[in-house]
């Protein structure tokens, strides 16, 4: 196999969760406009922030330059702690399975020479009852590298990359919304956090 257009890539940025997290969201590898950002999910094209907060029921977090209270654009700094905080509020861990790999690009057809993310670094530290994969390339990379590390089967759903054309929005968001009872991993959250709702 010919090595052009090949690089080594570390991941380079933390996995988010809390010791109050329960699900565990799984993509493959971060993509260059990700990798720019040091955060995940960066093309403002991918779906993936739009799904999640429609599954939590909660408002999408800005991307870099979208406008907040009083027209100020966000910065790239307050996206991604509005990103984190949404996650951590709703009970859902997130990483990819891979921790470093040979990469053309942010071709995921492409990868090869896999070193596998420590994964314990989640689940020794909180309570994970559910993984999910976030698109078929990280299923089957997670099925291979993690799974017998973890002992949970993953639920693999839709990409909610751009490439994934054939996925519409609301068709992603109610394939998400109907594979986990997302409420009631939020009362699980306030729960483990002694928190209380009003009634």
């Amino acid at each position: 196999m010919s090595d052009k257009g090949y690089q080594h890539i570390e991941h380079g940025f933390e996995p988010v969760f809390d010791q109050h997290s329960r699900i565990l969201v799984l993509g493959s590898f971060p993509s260059v406009l990700s990798r720019a950002n040091a955060f995940y999910y960066g093309n403002p094209q991918n779906r993936f922030w739009r799904v999640m907060a429609a599954c939590l029921g909660v408002p999408v977090p800005p991307n870099e330059g979208d406008p907040l209270v009083g027209s100020e654009p966000a910065t790239l700094d307050a996206s991604i702690a509005a990103k984190r905080s949404m996650l951590l509020n709703g009970g859902v861990a997130l990483w990819d399975v891979i921790e470093s790999c040979d990469i053309k690009g942010s071709s995921d057809a492409s990868i090869r020479n896999v070193v596998p993310a420590r994964i314990e670094l989640i689940t020794s530290n909180a309570s994970i009852e559910q993984v999910i994969c976030n698109g078929g390339t990280a299923g089957r990379l997670y099925k291979r590298y993690l799974q017998e590390r973890t002992g949970l089967p993953a639920v693999v759903l839709p990409s909610t990359s751009p490439a994934n054309a054939a996925w519409r929005l609301e068709r992603l968001v109610e394939r998400w919304r109907e594979t986990v009872d997302w409420g009631a991993l939020q009362f699980r959250y306030l729960i483990g956090r002694g928190c209380r709702g009003v009634s």
